[in-house]
């Protein structure tokens, strides 16, 4: 007898011990709704379109933290999952939709795109040192 992952080590309801955690970490923090978002986004992240390659590689992230509903959750590999969540200024271009995830986690914070080096005030009139 195996799991449906393929293992043979069973725990309990027919499952081995990860897939076991994983269904039971799906019931109480994402309402059921983990494997339909990562379904819906083809197993990828939405932001870099990385691939997931195993069971816990792709990170299903709550836009409204604590609301779990299919449209406010949405599909990232570790490495965006991070940025959105550890960045605590941007300081660099992001892509749109990490932008827009991380200005969600992060409403005040500091988003500095680019930097604009152009003059918009007249510099100060010289006054002779000596």
């Amino acid at each position: 007898m195996h799991c449906r992952c393929g293992r043979e080590t069973m725990l309990a309801f027919g499952m081995c011990s990860t897939c076991y955690t994983l269904r039971r970490q799906d019931e109480e923090n994402f309402g059921g709704l983990r494997e339909a978002v990562l379904e819906r986004d083809g197993y990828r992240c939405r932001v870099c379109d990385a691939p997931g390659t195993g069971k816990r590689s792709i990170i299903v992230h709550h836009r409204v933290p604590g609301r779990s509903e299919l449209r406010l959750m949405i599909s990232l590999c570790r490495g965006c999952h991070a940025r959105v969540h550890r960045t605590k200024a941007v300081l660099a271009v992001m892509p749109p939709l990490l932008l827009e995830l991380w200005r969600e986690q992060h409403p005040e914070g500091h988003d500095q795109k680019t930097l604009d080096f152009k003059r918009t005030i007249q510099p100060a009139a010289a006054i002779p040192l000596f």
